[in-house]
């Protein structure tokens, strides 16, 4: 349920028993609980492996997922997630909605203070919102508050957001760290340097390519860290992580190769294995030649074999996925122009393209920013030439990967996108013609945009799950994207840790209930 006020009606109900369903994916989400590793204790400093820099410290615009889960440890938002992903207070104590749904007014945390030591108030959060929703801003979350028609700073600690329609996915998408309260006196280039949050650590330092460190936040208004540090320490490959475990310089890391989890624990190092929303994706780009032919698209669909793609990438570690995979919304992958790999079908699609004798097209490719994407790209790659397709790889470091992906600056790309627990916050961003990240999903028409429409403005659970198979089904008949797998996160700890609580959200906000013996 969505933890605030007794006055919550309409849309705001709908979003709890969205989150409730989310029990399915995170309560049976450990083999092993490093949580039962150590007795607690206060202090010392963890070491967390990562495999790659944070390639930016300004929530708003922050994508890679090193960046947004750091950040999140920093910054804080008007809602939060709990373990089991249900909405529940963050910034914003409480909230209360209008019996119309037009009307959302969010109660603030009195005696909240940045790190730099200035006062949070109305005027910030009012601040935050209004620059997200700025076009110039180009934040990644902008197309979230696309129903809030205006903010008032209704008193210091009083937020009245006003709204075209009522928005059913709102309260979760503002727990979102690309939704992070920022201080209205704040620079995007001064928060590059030095990030000024109000969450449970605080940053420290950073040294290029190398570390970051951040430290306990005294001044949080929750309950304060059991760790005085966490450096996160760059090391870029996985198998090289466990090594520095065993050793003991590192004593905690996140892994997505289940074949690195396996020499963990082999490893005698305790591993958590946790669903994630987070699906495994072939973008295609269909403003680009020749994708800009459904037909090109679809034979590029019946080609592949998502279960062999899964086998070869990550070991089987997995299931093959539809585009949504929230809880409550969840996708069938039976539910597409071939179900399974069909390379006649693909042979007549490309026939119907005038492309009998094949295709070319560009994909990039990520190195560094998660395990499986050179794999699955090389898999793909074979898949496609047997269907007369050329997949032509051009595999980037995870900087260089993120600026082309941002651009829109390919024809295909192999993704791995974070999912969230309301379908409208995870797409409408995406499908949308007015979607901030439309330019790099490649894709709108104005049949999406009237579904999503109608998904932010149902409040009753039936019918929103219906909308969203439409938004499904369409995306899949279009061969907008093609959806492969959704995976697992492998949380690795020494016997030296204890309290922390994976996420199917792949957050480490549970960083501030860690311990280090």
């Amino acid at each position: 349920m969505i933890a605030g006020s007794h006055a919550r009606r309409g849309f705001t109900a709908v979003a709890g028993l969205v989150m409730a369903s989310a029990l399915v994916v995170s309560g049976c989400s450990s083999t092993t609980n490093p949580a039962q590793s150590a007795p607690a204790s206060t202090g010392g400093t963890l070491v967390v492996g990562v495999t790659s820099d944070p390639d930016t410290l300004f929530p708003w615009k922050a994508t890679q997922f090193q960046a947004v889960n750091i950040l999140q440890t920093i910054y804080g938002t008007l809602t939060e997630f709990d373990k089991d992903l249900n909405v529940v207070p963050g910034l914003a104590e409480s909230w209360d909605t209008s019996t119309d749904g037009l009307t959302v007014t969010l109660h603030l945390r009195k005696g909240v203070t940045f790190d730099d030591g200035s006062a949070f108030d109305s005027a910030d959060v009012k601040s935050s919102l209004d620059k997200i929703k700025d076009e110039k801003t180009a934040a990644v979350a902008a197309a979230s508050l696309a129903s809030v028609k205006s903010v008032d700073a209704t008193d210091a600690n009083t937020v009245t957001l006003h709204l075209t329609t009522p928005d059913a996915g709102l309260l979760a998408n503002l727990a979102t760290v690309n939704m992070a309260m920022l201080s209205s006196d704040d620079t995007e280039a001064g928060l590059n340097t030095t990030p000024n949050g109000t969450g449970a650590f605080k940053f420290s330092d950073r040294k290029a390519s190398q570390s970051m460190t951040i430290v306990r936040n005294d001044a949080y208004w929750g309950a304060k860290t059991k760790l005085d540090k966490v450096e996160f320490r760059v090391i870029p490959d996985e198998s090289s992580i466990v090594s520095a475990m065993q050793s003991g310089n590192v004593q905690f890391a996140v892994f997505d190769d289940p074949l690195v989890a396996q020499t963990a624990e082999a490893a005698s190092l305790n591993v958590a294995k946790t669903p994630q929303l987070s699906y495994h994706v072939l973008q295609l780009n269909a403003r680009k030649a020749p994708l800009t032919d459904v037909n090109v698209r679809l034979a590029m669909q019946c080609a592949i074999d998502r279960q062999q793609v899964l086998d070869t990438a990550a070991a089987g570690e997995g299931q093959v996925t539809g585009p949504i995979t929230s809880p409550a919304f969840r996708s069938d992958p039976a539910s597409r122009p071939c179900p399974t790999r069909d390379l006649t079908k693909a042979a007549e699609y490309l026939a119907k393209a005038g492309k009998p004798d094949g295709v070319t097209v560009k994909a990039i490719v990520s190195q560094g920013e998660y395990s499986t994407s050179v794999n699955e790209a090389q898999n793909l790659k074979a898949q496609l030439a047997d269907a007369k397709i050329t997949l032509d790889l051009d595999v980037l470091e995870s900087g260089a990967y993120v600026d082309k992906w941002i651009a829109a600056d390919f024809e295909a790309a192999v993704a791995l996108n974070g999912g969230r627990p309301d379908p409208d916050g995870a797409y409408s961003r995406y499908f949308t013609s007015t979607g901030n990240l439309n330019k790099v999903a490649g894709y709108s028409s104005p049949e999406l945009d009237q579904l999503f429409a109608q998904g932010r403005q149902t409040s009753d659970l039936a019918k929103r799950k219906e909308i969203y198979t439409q938004i499904s089904n369409n995306l899949e008949d279009n061969a907008v994207w093609i959806w492969m797998f959704t995976s697992y996160t492998y949380t690795a700890t020494t016997s030296k840790v204890s309290g922390f609580t994976p996420m199917a959200n792949s957050s480490l906000q549970y960083l501030r209930e860690t311990s280090i013996s």
